[in-house]
């Protein structure tokens, strides 16, 4: 089970480069590690299950979370193009894709952003994030957010199933997100729809989560 990671949430523009690569080298490069580590053992007894703990953001992206979208969609991608090789194998891969989760992980990174230097962006994009994101983002957490408990539950039913799902969300009300992004391959779909319930139907957003 590869579960390391770490989080980034902000501007862009506030983030440093090395920041984003230390993030991408737990979040993807970590996972890679680990697989090179057991896969080959796994090939030669003919058998294994590799589970991931990945993201919704692995398969759609946030505002605000560009940095760690992008490692959890490396890590959707690595697995998506490994499992076919790995099933040749009789190994298994497996994809958990929580979507909040409330740990400790998550509210030391809110703290964080709540504490950051916005200057190296402009007032408009700082106030968008701090009074709109962020704002929502508690809403959200309150609202759907899942218990470890919960996604540790979820996993061992994929650990223990007869016939281990390559994809595995925990949280259905991710559902329809899913949904909106294959609907649509041109994007325009589901880029409308959050652009709207961020910039012209927040309130509407927080009170249907409230």
């Amino acid at each position: 089970v590869s579960n390391a990671g770490v989080g980034m949430a902000g501007p862009l523009e506030c983030q440093s480069l090395a920041a984003m690569q230390s993030l991408m080298d737990t979040n993807f490069f970590g996972l890679v590690r680990l697989v090179k580590e057991v896969l080959p053992d796994m090939k030669r007894r003919r058998g294994g299950h590799i589970v991931v703990i990945s993201s919704i953001m692995g398969l759609q992206g946030i505002v605000f979370n560009d940095i760690y979208s992008a490692s959890k969609f490396a890590v959707e991608g690595f697995c998506e193009s490994l499992v076919v090789q790995a099933l040749r194998f009789n190994v298994a891969i497996s994809l958990v894709e929580p979507g909040p989760v409330m740990t400790e992980f998550e509210t030391k990174l809110y703290e964080e952003a709540e504490r950051a230097d916005y200057s190296r962006t402009d007032p408009e994009t700082a106030e968008i994030f701090t009074n709109v994101y962020l704002r929502n983002s508690r809403d959200v957490f309150t609202s759907l957010g899942q218990t470890p408990e919960d996604i540790a539950e979820h996993t061992l039913r994929v650990i223990e199933a007869a016939r281990p799902p390559f994809r595995h969300q925990t949280n259905v009300a991710y559902t329809p997100m899913a949904a909106l992004k294959h609907a649509d391959p041109s994007g325009a779909l589901i880029t409308d729809a959050f652009y709207k319930l961020v910039f012209k139907y927040d309130a509407v957003l927080r009170f249907g989560l409230r």
